[in-house]
């Protein structure tokens, strides 16, 4: 188990710059432009009437739900390039003799790559997301001592706010991992052949399946077969349909992070999701098997 541990820890160290210490350096430069907006008069502070007690509210819970739904794009998006750079490190920088000489299998290898992937890496993203919250909090809290309704009960409405949202984008990060796990498990097992070309190849399967299932069973062309529906159903985050996201910013109502949740759990294919661990599990086993193969010959 410390080995596995281990290794966990070793894709944060060599991956840190993406995963951690770029998005703090992003959060720096957000800040600073949040900071600078209100300095040089791009965002006014000051509101009168009903908006002097909510729209501050309203403008930090909206600003950090659109922080978080731009951490976790940043997020999914670094984890596929991971996938594909991970996976091949090892033969590219010449470290595969060494780990073959540790007393860790191949699979167990690739299989804490993988989960590092949806543990530790997005952790750190996520950190760093509740970071930006809090620094959004200050400026918020800045703008209604600007405008004399910095009270104890406001404060703690912010907090509230930070609550919530900050629950929000770590169901939103989990949901995201493990519905889009085979998808990164397969870039993964591909790289383990072939490096970085990994992600293009990953991309033109889909592509291929659909035209052999239309060129064998036929249909109007390969993006109305069943092949091409399914990738594309297992490809769309389950809330991104009917609108869902965009009535929580347009609503009036503050964001509730318990209804988001039961929301978000409630329209998961949970049988999708065991189907894809199983199918990430396989890939594993067979990355793991060519690489074993591979480095012997």
């Amino acid at each position: 188990m410390k080995a596995f541990t281990a290794l966990i820890h070793r894709e944060l160290i060599e991956h840190r710059g993406a995963f951690l210490i770029g998005p703090l350096l992003l959060v720096v430069v957000m800040f600073g432009a949040t900071i600078l907006a209100f300095t040089v008069g791009r965002v006014d502070a000051k509101f009168s009437g009903a908006l002097l007690t909510v729209a501050p509210l309203r403008v930090y819970e909206l600003g950090f739900l659109g922080f978080g739904v731009a951490w976790s794009l940043y997020l999914m998006a670094t984890l596929f390039f991971y996938a594909a750079d991970g996976f091949a490190a090892d033969k590219r920088n010449n470290a595969m003799l060494f780990w073959k000489s540790m007393p860790v299998g191949d699979f167990k290898v690739l299989l804490s790559k993988l989960v590092a992937a949806i543990t530790l890496l997005p952790g750190t993203v996520y950190g760093v997301a509740l970071l930006s919250g809090v620094l959004l909090y200050g400026v918020a809290f800045v703008a209604m001592l600007i405008n004399g309704t910095a009270t104890v009960g406001a404060l703690g409405a912010i907090v509230m706010v930070y609550g919530h949202v900050a629950l929000t984008i770590l169901i939103t990060i989990a949901v995201g991992l493990v519905w889009y796990l085979p998808y990164l498990a397969l870039i993964g097992g591909l790289a383990t052949a072939m490096g970085r070309w990994a992600i293009p190849v990953s991309l033109v399967l889909p592509a291929i399946a659909a035209t052999l299932e239309w060129v064998t069973l036929g249909g109007l062309h390969p993006f109305t077969t069943h092949t091409w529906n399914y990738l594309s159903y297992r490809a769309t985050f389950p809330l991104m349909e009917d609108g869902y996201i965009d009535s929580w910013f347009v609503g009036t109502e503050p964001f509730n992070a318990l209804l988001y949740a039961s929301d978000l759990l409630g329209r998961v294919d949970w049988a999708q999701v065991g189907i894809g661990i199983v199918f990430a599990l396989a890939v594993m086993y067979l990355g793991s098997e060519y690489r074993r193969r591979s480095n012997d010959n």
